[in-house]
């Protein structure tokens, strides 16, 4: 019995503990926390970068856009432009930063044009390797590059150099996924055919995209097919736009042609509706990837280069704080002293 006279009802049915209600628990709990993702998106100026995040998340990362004339992109170096958006449908919140590389390939010498963007993204390692290590670990914000979109000319035909010497650098630090931008700019014919010429020299190169995990047996037939068809997607040939087109009574978001419309959201058109159920879907496993992978082949080569584990490093933090503190008492302990003295001089006299 309660002080107020109610009883306090406990689940009696045999065989039952409670433990089946976690997982509602830890979903209530990371609902409430909210979830953080980083999104790099690297490829050549025109490619339509922009309009395919605006249109992925619907809404303006990019409200004044600056693009540079041909003759600034002669000497232009690459820049880093961390864009943070908080987001939120269904009572679910995202704080999504997306990454751009400006001037990524528009140089007339590219050769070391990515190394800013490894740069960058060790240094988020590095950022999140620190406050790891530090003594308040309660607060830490994920600023590591969760996946990098990274988007392939539809012109060519296959990978440019630049592009293979990008992935073979990057591919060990972060998860690839290869994007055809401006899928409307090809034939059905010819976008498969340049997406299996792009996985032949993914492979020839040796080059490791993001693989997407096999559906597990539990899982419904649904998600199966869903699965594999997203895996049989790779490399997605996207198409992006931030205008609504009125089609048989209905507003979509695609691109007026004089020979018809193109459909964003259409699969029959091109691939952004697979890319971003991709993304959304495998979001998670997006993260313990590099968690589990990335970060950790980071972590692992930075203490081989301290020649120290970072509990050591825990432990000399503690250390030099606790010395800090003794020298502290004992500085204060020498102040009471020469008080207490200069208080007893005049009684002296």
């Amino acid at each position: 019995m309660s002080q107020s006279g109610e009883k306090v009802k406990f689940s009696d049915s045999a065989g039952y503990v409670g433990f089946a209600n976690l997982p509602n628990q830890v979903h209530r709990k990371s609902v409430k926390k909210g979830f953080e993702f980083t999104l790099m998106v690297v490829g050549e100026s025109g490619l339509g970068k922009s309009t395919l995040i605006n249109s992925l998340f619907l809404t303006d990362l990019y409200p004044e856009r600056y693009i540079p004339g041909a003759a600034e992109k002669i000497e232009r170096t690459v820049q880093i432009e961390a864009s943070t958006v908080e987001i939120e449908e269904r009572g679910v919140k995202l704080r999504l930063t997306v990454v751009d590389t400006p001037g990524y390939g528009d140089a007339i010498n590219s050769q070391d044009c990515f190394k800013t963007i490894i740069q960058y993204i060790d240094n988020q390692f590095e950022r999140y390797l620190h406050d790891e290590s530090g003594l308040n670990r309660r607060h830490i914000i994920d600023n590591r590059v969760h996946c990098c979109f990274y988007f392939i000319s539809p012109f060519g035909h296959g990978l440019k150099p630049l592009d293979v010497e990008f992935m073979k650098a990057l591919h060990g630090k972060v998860n690839i996924v290869p994007v055809i931008a401006k899928a409307d700019t090809l034939t059905l014919k010819e976008r498969e055919r340049l997406k299996r010429r792009v996985l032949d020299e993914i492979s020839e190169h040796g080059i490791r995209i993001y693989q997407l995990p096999d559906a597990d047996s539990d899982e419904d037939e649904e998600f199966k097919e869903q699965t594999r068809v997203l895996k049989a997607s790779i490399p997605f040939a996207v198409i992006g736009s931030n205008q609504l087109i009125e089609v048989k009574g209905k507003k979509i978001r695609g691109r007026l042609y004089p020979w018809g419309v193109v459909e964003v959201e259409n699969p029959e058109h091109n691939d952004f509706l697979k890319l971003r159920t991709m993304l959304v879907t495998h979001m998670q496993d997006l993260q313990e990837v590099t968690q589990d992978l990335h970060y950790e082949n980071f972590r692992s080569e930075r203490l081989k280069r301290t020649g120290k584990p970072v509990e050591e490093d825990v432990v000399d933090k503690d250390r030099i704080l606790q010395q800090k503190e003794a020298e502290l008492r004992r500085m204060q302990e020498m102040i009471a002293q020469m008080q207490a003295q200069m208080r007893m001089k005049p009684g002296d006299d």
